[in-house]
């Protein structure tokens, strides 16, 4: 019986590919990657900072909530926590894909952060700190998108799918206020 030959889509060289693979101390990263990898992993500790932040002000925003009727409010805020935490968790992933290492350090995480951190008492002051914080993730994460441009698809895709759910939040915030 024949050896069935492989077919190689055109212009694929194949042979270097394999042999750049080899270089294992890279993990994901392959020699093909255009982005700038000390950037990228800049960005995305900020947009880490930013996450935390908004995780610590949501928390703080369910657990201050008092009131019957603010029961949907309280809620919102643990949902949006859990989500601003997940967003945390895939962006600290990514970094450590890059090579970088996640920042996680809390003497520097406002300083870092792109969203401020919220102490209100006032539900409804609650809710515009969180609809603010929203839209500056949004802007930040849109920017960065652009500037990354097509040079590492994966981190665009990521922070693409995580502006999609901050878009969300920030229709959420802009029910709840009064």
């Amino acid at each position: 019986m024949a050896e069935a030959t492989l077919t190689r889509p055109t212009g694929i060289d194949i042979e270097a590919i394999r042999v750049a693979a080899r270089n294992l101390q890279d993990g994901p990263v392959t020699a093909g990657y255009k982005g700038d990898r000390e950037t990228v992993i800049r960005m995305l500790n900020e947009a880490l900072a930013t996450e935390l932040v908004c995780v610590l002000r949501y928390k703080r925003h369910y657990y201050t909530v008092a009131g019957r009727s603010n029961g949907p409010i309280k809620a919102e805020f643990l949902e949006h926590a859990t989500q601003e935490q997940e967003h945390a968790d895939w962006l600290a992933e990514r970094i450590v894909q890059l090579n970088g290492k996640p920042d996680f350090n809390p003497a520097t995480l406002l300083a870092r952060s792109h969203a401020e951190y919220d102490g209100s008492d006032d539900v409804q002051a609650m809710v515009k700190a969180n609809l603010i914080a929203e839209r500056v993730a949004i802007e930040s994460y849109r920017q960065m998108i652009e500037q990354i441009g097509d040079t590492d698809p994966t981190t665009r895709h990521l922070l693409i799918k995580i502006m999609a759910v901050e878009e969300e939040h920030a229709d959420d915030m802009r029910d709840l206020l009064e």
